[in-house]
Protein backbone atom coordinates (compact mmCIF):
# COMPACT_ATOMS: atom_id res chain seq x y z
CA UNK A 1 0.00 0.00 0.00
CA UNK A 2 1.13 3.46 -0.84
CA UNK A 3 2.90 5.40 2.20
CA UNK A 4 1.31 8.63 1.20
CA UNK A 5 1.32 11.69 3.75
CA UNK A 6 -1.96 10.96 5.84
CA UNK A 7 -2.92 14.59 5.30
CA UNK A 8 -2.22 14.09 1.62
CA UNK A 9 -4.38 10.93 1.54
CA UNK A 10 -7.68 12.68 3.31
CA UNK A 11 -6.85 15.69 1.27
CA UNK A 12 -7.22 17.71 4.60
CA UNK A 13 -4.87 20.36 5.97
CA UNK A 14 -2.63 19.58 9.39
CA UNK A 15 -4.66 22.07 10.90
CA UNK A 16 -7.45 20.48 9.97
CA UNK A 17 -10.25 19.74 13.27
CA UNK A 18 -11.19 16.27 14.20
CA UNK A 19 -14.99 16.49 12.46
CA UNK A 20 -12.70 17.51 9.38
CA UNK A 21 -10.84 15.06 9.14
CA UNK A 22 -14.00 12.70 9.59
CA UNK A 23 -16.14 14.17 7.67
CA UNK A 24 -12.93 14.06 4.24
CA UNK A 25 -12.70 10.22 5.54
CA UNK A 26 -16.39 9.36 4.76
CA UNK A 27 -16.24 11.13 1.69
CA UNK A 28 -13.53 8.91 0.38
CA UNK A 29 -15.29 6.29 1.79
CA UNK A 30 -18.17 6.02 0.17
CA UNK A 31 -17.06 6.82 -3.45
CA UNK A 32 -14.48 4.39 -2.66
CA UNK A 33 -16.28 1.52 -1.44
CA UNK A 34 -15.48 -2.05 -2.52
CA UNK A 35 -19.51 -2.29 -3.26
CA UNK A 36 -19.66 0.72 -4.72
CA UNK A 37 -16.42 -0.22 -6.94
CA UNK A 38 -16.70 -4.03 -7.78
CA UNK A 39 -13.92 -5.25 -9.19
CA UNK A 40 -11.94 -2.02 -9.18
CA UNK A 41 -8.60 -2.61 -7.86
CA UNK A 42 -7.49 1.22 -7.51
CA UNK A 43 -10.46 2.11 -5.77
CA UNK A 44 -10.33 -0.73 -3.07
CA UNK A 45 -6.68 0.20 -2.35
CA UNK A 46 -7.37 3.87 -1.95
CA UNK A 47 -10.61 2.92 -0.03
CA UNK A 48 -7.42 0.85 2.11
CA UNK A 49 -5.47 4.06 2.48
CA UNK A 50 -8.05 5.98 3.71
CA UNK A 51 -8.71 3.58 6.01
CA UNK A 52 -5.25 3.36 7.01
CA UNK A 53 -5.01 7.58 7.19
CA UNK A 54 -8.14 7.63 9.41
CA UNK A 55 -6.87 4.95 11.65
CA UNK A 56 -4.20 7.38 12.45
CA UNK A 57 -5.34 11.25 12.05
CA UNK A 58 -8.73 9.72 13.71
CA UNK A 59 -6.87 9.08 17.22
CA UNK A 60 -5.55 11.90 18.93
CA UNK A 61 -2.65 10.13 20.17
CA UNK A 62 -1.42 8.04 17.02
CA UNK A 63 -2.15 11.80 14.95
CA UNK A 64 0.32 13.84 17.64
CA UNK A 65 3.03 11.03 17.34
CA UNK A 66 2.66 11.68 13.21
CA UNK A 67 2.84 14.89 13.10
CA UNK A 68 6.41 14.95 15.81
CA UNK A 69 7.61 11.88 13.64
CA UNK A 70 6.38 10.67 10.61
CA UNK A 71 5.90 7.51 9.46
CA UNK A 72 8.28 6.51 12.14
CA UNK A 73 6.07 7.74 14.82
CA UNK A 74 3.20 5.15 13.55
CA UNK A 75 4.84 2.26 12.00
CA UNK A 76 2.25 0.11 13.14
CA UNK A 77 -0.47 1.83 12.09
CA UNK A 78 -0.93 -0.15 8.47
CA UNK A 79 -4.19 -2.12 8.18
CA UNK A 80 -3.60 -5.57 9.80
CA UNK A 81 -0.54 -4.45 11.27
CA UNK A 82 -0.20 -4.39 15.27
CA UNK A 83 -1.18 -0.73 15.47
CA UNK A 84 -3.98 -0.67 13.35
CA UNK A 85 -7.75 0.37 15.24
CA UNK A 86 -10.10 -1.59 13.81
CA UNK A 87 -12.30 0.65 15.95
CA UNK A 88 -12.47 3.09 13.70
CA UNK A 89 -14.93 1.05 11.70
CA UNK A 90 -17.38 1.91 14.66
CA UNK A 91 -17.50 5.46 13.14
CA UNK A 92 -18.40 3.87 9.36
CA UNK A 93 -20.94 2.18 10.38
CA UNK A 94 -23.67 5.26 9.27
CA UNK A 95 -21.79 5.20 5.86
CA UNK A 96 -22.26 1.08 5.50
CA UNK A 97 -26.06 1.86 6.28
CA UNK A 98 -26.40 3.58 3.22
CA UNK A 99 -25.30 0.52 1.10
CA UNK A 100 -27.22 -2.10 3.12
CA UNK A 101 -29.80 -0.60 5.68
CA UNK A 102 -27.73 -1.78 9.29
CA UNK A 103 -25.43 0.37 11.54
CA UNK A 104 -25.71 4.36 11.02
CA UNK A 105 -26.44 6.71 13.65
CA UNK A 106 -27.47 6.40 17.07
CA UNK A 107 -27.83 3.13 18.68
CA UNK A 108 -31.23 1.66 18.63
CA UNK A 109 -31.32 0.92 22.31
CA UNK A 110 -31.07 5.54 22.40
CA UNK A 111 -34.40 7.48 23.15
CA UNK A 112 -36.37 7.31 19.87
CA UNK A 113 -39.11 9.83 18.46
CA UNK A 114 -42.73 8.01 18.85
CA UNK A 115 -44.89 7.40 15.58
CA UNK A 116 -46.63 9.79 14.61
CA UNK A 117 -50.76 9.33 14.17
CA UNK A 118 -53.50 10.08 11.42
CA UNK A 119 -56.94 10.41 11.81
CA UNK A 120 -59.58 11.27 9.05
CA UNK A 121 -62.50 13.59 10.19
CA UNK A 122 -65.89 14.70 7.70
CA UNK A 123 -67.24 18.01 9.14
CA UNK A 124 -69.78 19.85 7.46
CA UNK A 125 -69.68 22.61 4.79
CA UNK A 126 -70.57 25.17 7.78
CA UNK A 127 -67.73 24.03 9.76
CA UNK A 128 -65.20 24.60 6.91
CA UNK A 129 -66.31 27.42 6.18
CA UNK A 130 -66.74 29.13 10.13
CA UNK A 131 -64.48 27.29 11.92
CA UNK A 132 -65.36 24.74 14.52
CA UNK A 133 -64.08 22.97 17.44
CA UNK A 134 -64.62 19.15 18.23
CA UNK A 135 -63.20 16.19 20.50
CA UNK A 136 -62.03 13.08 18.75
CA UNK A 137 -61.10 9.77 20.53
CA UNK A 138 -57.82 7.97 19.67
CA UNK A 139 -56.01 4.85 20.31
CA UNK A 140 -52.57 5.07 21.10
CA UNK A 141 -49.22 3.77 22.54
CA UNK A 142 -48.62 5.80 25.74
CA UNK A 143 -46.34 3.94 28.76
CA UNK A 144 -47.40 1.76 30.86
CA UNK A 145 -48.42 3.85 34.19
CA UNK A 146 -47.51 0.84 36.28
CA UNK A 147 -43.92 0.31 35.22
CA UNK A 148 -43.46 3.59 34.31
CA UNK A 149 -42.20 2.69 31.10
CA UNK A 150 -39.47 -0.28 32.13
CA UNK A 151 -42.05 -3.21 31.28
CA UNK A 152 -40.13 -4.41 34.37
CA UNK A 153 -42.44 -5.55 37.25
CA UNK A 154 -42.50 -3.64 40.31
CA UNK A 155 -39.34 -4.36 42.80
CA UNK A 156 -37.05 -5.49 39.51
CA UNK A 157 -35.22 -3.75 36.69
CA UNK A 158 -33.93 -4.21 32.95
CA UNK A 159 -30.51 -5.82 32.94
CA UNK A 160 -27.93 -5.68 30.54
CA UNK A 161 -27.70 -8.24 27.61
CA UNK A 162 -25.84 -11.22 28.02
CA UNK A 163 -25.87 -11.65 24.45
CA UNK A 164 -24.30 -7.82 23.34
CA UNK A 165 -23.23 -7.11 26.60
CA UNK A 166 -25.20 -4.04 26.95
CA UNK A 167 -24.22 -2.61 23.67
CA UNK A 168 -27.51 -4.08 21.88
CA UNK A 169 -24.79 -4.67 18.90
CA UNK A 170 -22.88 -7.62 17.85
CA UNK A 171 -20.21 -6.84 15.33
CA UNK A 172 -18.15 -9.60 13.01
CA UNK A 173 -15.06 -8.85 11.41
CA UNK A 174 -14.59 -9.64 7.91
CA UNK A 175 -10.74 -9.32 6.72
CA UNK A 176 -9.47 -5.68 7.40
CA UNK A 177 -13.61 -4.54 8.17
CA UNK A 178 -15.40 -4.85 11.22
CA UNK A 179 -19.31 -4.69 10.61
CA UNK A 180 -21.59 -4.16 13.16
CA UNK A 181 -25.27 -6.02 13.45
CA UNK A 182 -27.98 -4.91 15.55
CA UNK A 183 -28.48 -7.70 18.55
CA UNK A 184 -31.36 -9.85 18.22
CA UNK A 185 -32.13 -11.18 22.25
CA UNK A 186 -32.96 -7.56 23.28
CA UNK A 187 -33.86 -5.47 20.06
CA UNK A 188 -30.63 -3.20 19.70
CA UNK A 189 -31.63 -1.74 23.09
CA UNK A 190 -28.84 -3.60 25.26
CA UNK A 191 -31.46 -3.89 27.58
CA UNK A 192 -33.49 -7.36 28.52
CA UNK A 193 -36.34 -7.83 30.87
CA UNK A 194 -36.27 -10.88 33.01
CA UNK A 195 -39.32 -10.13 35.14
CA UNK A 196 -42.11 -8.19 32.65
CA UNK A 197 -44.16 -6.18 34.00
CA UNK A 198 -47.95 -8.05 34.22
CA UNK A 199 -49.80 -4.82 32.45
CA UNK A 200 -47.82 -3.90 29.61
CA UNK A 201 -46.40 -7.93 29.71
CA UNK A 202 -42.61 -6.13 29.43
CA UNK A 203 -43.01 -3.76 26.59
CA UNK A 204 -43.43 -0.73 28.55
CA UNK A 205 -45.90 0.59 26.48
CA UNK A 206 -49.87 -0.11 26.56
CA UNK A 207 -52.26 1.55 24.01
CA UNK A 208 -55.63 3.75 25.34
CA UNK A 209 -58.01 5.61 23.83
CA UNK A 210 -57.12 9.31 24.42
CA UNK A 211 -59.93 12.28 24.01
CA UNK A 212 -58.21 15.04 21.98
CA UNK A 213 -60.07 18.30 21.08
CA UNK A 214 -59.17 19.54 17.71
CA UNK A 215 -60.20 23.49 16.77
CA UNK A 216 -60.66 23.59 13.11
CA UNK A 217 -59.44 26.92 11.41
CA UNK A 218 -62.51 28.60 9.10
CA UNK A 219 -61.54 27.96 5.36
CA UNK A 220 -60.18 24.56 6.02
CA UNK A 221 -60.68 23.19 3.00
CA UNK A 222 -61.22 19.10 1.46
CA UNK A 223 -57.81 17.49 1.91
CA UNK A 224 -56.01 19.41 4.39
CA UNK A 225 -54.27 18.55 7.67
CA UNK A 226 -54.40 19.86 10.85
CA UNK A 227 -51.12 19.21 13.08
CA UNK A 228 -51.56 18.58 16.53
CA UNK A 229 -47.72 18.45 18.04
CA UNK A 230 -47.43 16.11 20.62
CA UNK A 231 -50.48 13.83 20.24
CA UNK A 232 -49.20 11.04 18.68
CA UNK A 233 -47.91 7.38 20.22
CA UNK A 234 -44.74 8.29 23.42
CA UNK A 235 -41.40 7.26 22.44
CA UNK A 236 -39.29 4.78 23.17
CA UNK A 237 -36.75 5.29 26.15
CA UNK A 238 -37.32 8.99 27.09
CA UNK A 239 -37.80 9.75 23.66
CA UNK A 240 -40.67 12.63 22.66
CA UNK A 241 -44.11 11.54 21.67
CA UNK A 242 -44.78 11.73 17.81
CA UNK A 243 -47.60 14.36 16.21
CA UNK A 244 -51.49 13.39 15.66
CA UNK A 245 -52.37 14.86 11.65
CA UNK A 246 -55.96 14.91 11.56
CA UNK A 247 -56.87 15.02 7.13
CA UNK A 248 -60.06 17.28 7.22
CA UNK A 249 -63.19 16.02 4.94
CA UNK A 250 -65.65 18.42 3.97
CA UNK A 251 -69.39 17.42 3.12
CA UNK A 252 -70.94 19.03 -0.02
CA UNK A 253 -73.40 21.20 0.24
CA UNK A 254 -76.26 20.85 -1.49
CA UNK A 255 -76.76 24.77 -2.86
CA UNK A 256 -72.72 25.70 -2.88
CA UNK A 257 -69.88 24.70 -4.75
CA UNK A 258 -66.15 25.55 -3.69
CA UNK A 259 -63.19 26.20 -6.05
CA UNK A 260 -59.99 27.44 -3.96
CA UNK A 261 -61.65 30.22 -1.80
CA UNK A 262 -64.80 30.98 -4.17
CA UNK A 263 -67.75 29.77 -4.08
CA UNK A 264 -70.89 28.94 -6.69
CA UNK A 265 -74.60 29.37 -6.33
CA UNK A 266 -76.89 28.57 -8.95
CA UNK A 267 -80.56 30.30 -8.99
CA UNK A 268 -82.85 30.51 -10.87
CA UNK A 269 -85.18 33.71 -11.56
CA UNK A 270 -88.17 34.43 -12.90
CA UNK A 271 -88.21 35.90 -16.59
CA UNK A 272 -89.96 38.92 -15.92
CA UNK A 273 -87.16 39.95 -13.46
CA UNK A 274 -84.32 38.60 -16.22
CA UNK A 275 -86.23 40.58 -18.75
CA UNK A 276 -87.18 44.07 -16.82
CA UNK A 277 -83.88 44.04 -14.10
CA UNK A 278 -85.35 43.57 -10.92
CA UNK A 279 -83.80 42.51 -7.54
CA UNK A 280 -84.39 39.49 -5.02
CA UNK A 281 -82.93 38.02 -2.34
CA UNK A 282 -80.42 35.10 -1.81
CA UNK A 283 -79.41 33.18 1.51
CA UNK A 284 -75.60 32.89 1.24
CA UNK A 285 -73.47 31.17 4.18
CA UNK A 286 -73.72 34.39 6.11
CA UNK A 287 -77.20 35.08 5.61
CA UNK A 288 -79.43 36.70 3.23
CA UNK A 289 -77.84 39.00 0.75
CA UNK A 290 -79.34 41.48 -2.27
CA UNK A 291 -78.85 40.69 -5.77
CA UNK A 292 -79.87 43.55 -8.44
CA UNK A 293 -79.97 42.15 -11.89
CA UNK A 294 -80.20 44.33 -14.74
CA UNK A 295 -82.80 44.30 -18.01
CA UNK A 296 -81.87 42.06 -20.17
CA UNK A 297 -80.02 40.19 -18.20
CA UNK A 298 -79.00 36.79 -20.59
CA UNK A 299 -79.56 33.80 -18.64
CA UNK A 300 -76.06 32.18 -17.24
CA UNK A 301 -74.42 35.21 -16.44
CA UNK A 302 -72.42 34.90 -13.39
CA UNK A 303 -72.72 37.69 -10.98
CA UNK A 304 -69.65 38.31 -8.56
CA UNK A 305 -69.94 39.50 -4.58
CA UNK A 306 -66.44 40.15 -3.89
CA UNK A 307 -65.41 38.75 -0.10
CA UNK A 308 -68.25 37.15 0.55
CA UNK A 309 -66.62 33.57 -0.29
CA UNK A 310 -64.39 31.05 1.64
CA UNK A 311 -61.91 33.10 3.93
CA UNK A 312 -58.48 31.77 3.23
CA UNK A 313 -56.94 29.26 6.19
CA UNK A 314 -54.02 31.72 6.21
CA UNK A 315 -55.86 34.70 6.83
CA UNK A 316 -55.14 36.01 3.45
CA UNK A 317 -58.58 37.88 2.85
CA UNK A 318 -62.03 36.22 1.64
CA UNK A 319 -62.92 34.45 -1.84
CA UNK A 320 -65.48 35.90 -4.32
CA UNK A 321 -69.26 34.22 -4.02
CA UNK A 322 -70.44 33.92 -7.67
CA UNK A 323 -74.30 33.81 -8.55
CA UNK A 324 -75.38 32.56 -11.39
CA UNK A 325 -78.97 33.25 -13.08
CA UNK A 326 -80.87 31.41 -15.12
CA UNK A 327 -84.61 31.71 -16.01
CA UNK A 328 -86.42 30.00 -14.01
CA UNK A 329 -89.50 28.54 -16.75
CA UNK A 330 -92.64 27.73 -15.13
CA UNK A 331 -93.82 24.23 -15.89
CA UNK A 332 -97.64 24.92 -15.78
CA UNK A 333 -99.20 27.70 -16.79
CA UNK A 334 -102.77 28.85 -16.21
CA UNK A 335 -104.95 30.02 -19.13
CA UNK A 336 -104.54 33.61 -18.43
CA UNK A 337 -101.01 33.21 -18.29
CA UNK A 338 -101.15 31.03 -21.52
CA UNK A 339 -102.83 33.81 -23.04
CA UNK A 340 -100.36 36.52 -21.92
CA UNK A 341 -97.41 34.33 -22.93
CA UNK A 342 -98.67 34.23 -26.08
CA UNK A 343 -99.63 38.11 -26.63
CA UNK A 344 -96.00 38.72 -25.75
CA UNK A 345 -95.14 36.30 -28.29
CA UNK A 346 -97.15 37.99 -31.12
CA UNK A 347 -95.48 41.26 -30.09
CA UNK A 348 -91.69 40.22 -30.35
CA UNK A 349 -89.61 40.37 -33.91
CA UNK A 350 -89.47 37.51 -35.65
CA UNK A 351 -85.34 37.91 -35.91
CA UNK A 352 -85.37 37.70 -32.25
CA UNK A 353 -85.11 34.07 -32.26
CA UNK A 354 -81.80 33.07 -33.85
CA UNK A 355 -80.45 29.88 -33.65
CA UNK A 356 -77.45 29.31 -31.90
CA UNK A 357 -74.34 27.34 -32.77
CA UNK A 358 -73.42 26.33 -29.30
CA UNK A 359 -73.23 22.68 -27.25
CA UNK A 360 -76.19 22.27 -25.77
CA UNK A 361 -75.18 21.20 -21.57
CA UNK A 362 -78.30 22.33 -20.24
CA UNK A 363 -78.14 18.20 -19.09
CA UNK A 364 -74.99 19.18 -17.44
CA UNK A 365 -74.74 19.42 -13.65
CA UNK A 366 -74.41 22.80 -12.69
CA UNK A 367 -71.17 22.51 -11.42
CA UNK A 368 -69.64 20.45 -14.10
CA UNK A 369 -70.82 23.79 -16.47
CA UNK A 370 -68.90 25.84 -13.80
CA UNK A 371 -65.72 24.09 -14.28
CA UNK A 372 -66.35 24.58 -17.78
CA UNK A 373 -67.28 28.11 -18.37
CA UNK A 374 -63.25 28.53 -16.27
CA UNK A 375 -61.19 26.04 -18.33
Amino acid sequence: MSRRDYYEVLGVARTSTEQDIKSAYRKLALKYHPDRNPGDKQAEEQFKEAAEAYSVLGDPEKRARFDRFGMAGVSGGAAGAPGFNPDIFADFSDILGDFFGFGGGARRGGPSRGADLRFDLEISFDDSFKGAETTIQIPREEHCATCKGTGAAAGTSREACPQCRGTGQLRFQQGFLVVARTCGQCGGTGQVVRHPCPDCRGTGRVTRDRRVTVKIPAGIAEGQRLRLQGEGEHGAAGGPPGDLYVVIHVRPHPTFHRENDDLFIEVAVPYPIMAMGGSFKVEGPTGPFDVDVSAGTASGTLLPFRSKGVLNVSGRGRGTLYVRVVVDVPRKLSKEQKKLVADLARTMPADTIEATAMEDNRDKPFFERVKDLFG
